[in-house]
């Protein structure tokens, strides 16, 4: 399996039928998972946290949507035995407990309903126990051999998130202002030389980036699929890209 990074959206996301499409082809390309382990922006814990391994409710996460999105199930099986392995690859470098009422979150079950909507895989999300990128690129380092079982590992983000600067009333096809497009390309280029320090030193690399990421919550699940990559300096094409109400939607898969 190869790792993903995706822009999750908002539950609307699902209104879309652009990004459903491409989304739902990605999907139709990749090898089908065994099980899919997640990594969301929308989970940060200290120390770092396994979710529900059995059947539990969403996460909802989020406010001010209509109120189908409050009633929307994904029922995908646990996977007990993945948590497992998860705990084991990763005793050396994080101390790791359980939550298991934490049902997933959008930034999980968003992209999922939406690539996998019959929610037979079973499915996994795991918190980020800090934003710093290079401690997430040696989780994703240590858990990229599961990829070698099936797994398919799941950085969920947005490549831009400036969210109070979006001109919410012009459409979510609006022109990208210039500092979401700047910094869609400062990744862009990088991704495609395989520049790794480049990213894994983005507070010092990356243009507009007080606007494009005012948090780096969104951005930083990136690094977990960048270290589950078996060459994380390879040349790196996205799979999916373009710009959701002015947002970067830059998506991509490394093997």
């Amino acid at each position: 399996m190869p790792a993903l990074y995706l822009g999750h959206g908002a539950p609307i996301l699902q209104d879309d039928p652009l990004w459903v499409a491409e989304l739902q082809q990605w999907a139709g390309d990749l090898p089908r998972p065994k099980a899919i382990l997640v990594v969301s922006a929308h989970w940060e814990t200290a120390p770092m946290a396994i979710g529900a391994t059995t059947p539990t409710p969403l996460f909802y996460d989020f406010y001010g949507f209509p109120q189908r999105f409050y009633t929307q199930t994904y029922t995908a099986p646990g996977a007990p035995e993945l948590a497992a392995q998860v705990k084991a690859l990763l005793s050396d470098i994080e101390t790791v407990v359980d939550q298991p009422k934490r049902g997933l979150d959008h930034g999980a079950y968003v992209p999922l309903a939406v690539m996998y909507p019959e929610a037979q895989i079973p499915v996994l999300q795991i918190s980020m126990p800090s934003m710093d990128p290079l401690r997430l690129f040696r989780i994703g380092e240590k858990l990229k051999v599961l990829k070698q079982q099936g797994v398919l590992i799941m950085g969920s983000g947005f490549l831009t998130h400036g969210l109070p600067y979006v001109n919410w009333g012009s459409g979510i096809y609006q022109d990208p202002p210039q500092w979401s497009s700047e910094f869609d390309k400062w990744a862009e280029q990088a991704l495609r030389k395989g520049d790794l320090e480049t990213l894994l030193r983005f507070k010092e690399t990356a243009p507009a980036l007080r606007y494009a990421h005012p948090t780096f919550d969104h951005l930083v699940p990136m690094y977990v699929t960048l270290g589950a990559a078996n060459n994380p300096e390879a040349s790196i094409e996205a799979t999916i890209d373009g710009f959701w109400l002015g947002l970067a939607k830059r998506s991509f898969a490394v093997q």
